[in-house]
């Protein structure tokens, strides 16, 4: 196509109403901060630049990445650890799981958001407890008193999404694609999130997702607060709802 883009006359072979209505699409890439915020970065590369992420202030506190190393064997399939009490990202986290879980989400299914409440000593101000992670390198944790989350993906590829709602701390959104042992193992990653900050996650692709995640304390549904997850409800057609509402309001006559 040669025509000039910018020639009025180019779209003149479709209606008024139509023509109304054309947008442009972008296909300029926005910065990584711009990505993880907005549409989404492969999470390879935000750990790249994860002290660029933190020093510019895109970083959520607390939140922790940790890149899984998966030893291929030949004609058989592969190999990897989930982690070592004491060792690597265990130490770094500074906590043993209390509780290990394994979910599947088919593809074209979505989750969250999930948040789990933040832990206040008695006579702190929230915003001011919470800020310590703005303040300290290696702030104070009572993982025996809320929930943390570790996460870890054995197969398919999902988009994740975080938001920060802790009192104090400034409303952020990280938004990026991890991979598993299964593919696209550059993107391959634990992610670690702690209470306060909201959680969701949906397929990408054609292919399940199979995790398995550990948390810092066992489950209660006291713990597990939910922020917009209509998208796990499973609509009825609005046709057999009424049917149904229908049936169930009739009497048997026989």
């Amino acid at each position: 196509m040669n025509k000039d883009p910018k020639d009025k006359n180019l779209w003149h072979g479709l209606t008024q109403a139509a023509r109304r209505q054309l947008r442009e699409r972008q296909y300029s890439k926005p910065s990584l901060i711009g990505q993880i915020s907005t549409g989404g970065a492969p999470i390879s590369e935000i750990m790249d630049s994860e002290s660029a992420l933190r020093k510019a202030g895109a970083w959520i506190p607390g939140i922790q990445l940790f890149r899984r190393q998966v030893y291929c064997q030949a004609h058989r399939g592969y190999f990897s650890e989930m982690g070592r009490e004491n060792e690597g990202l265990f130490k770094s986290l500074g906590f043993w799981p209390k509780q290990w879980a394994t979910a599947r989400m088919f593809a074209g299914t979505a989750k969250g958001f999930h948040i789990h409440p933040p832990h206040i000593p008695k006579g702190s101000e929230p915003g001011e407890w919470n800020r310590r992670f703005l303040k300290q390198k290696a702030p104070k944790v009572f993982f025996e008193k809320e929930q943390w989350d570790v996460m870890f993906f054995l197969q398919g590829r999902c988009e994740f999404f975080l938001v920060d709602e802790r009192e104090g701390l400034p409303r952020k959104v990280m938004r990026f694609f991890a991979g598993s042992d299964a593919n696209d193992r550059q993107d391959n990653t634990v992610i670690a999130i702690p209470p306060g900050v909201a959680h969701a996650m949906r397929v990408e692709g054609s292919t399940d997702v199979l995790m398995v995640y550990g948390t810092s304390v066992t489950f209660s549904p006291a713990y597990e607060g939910r922020l917009a997850s209509g998208v796990e409800a499973a609509e009825l057609p609005p046709e057999w709802a009424d049917y149904l509402r229908a049936s169930a309001g009739a009497t048997d006559s026989r």
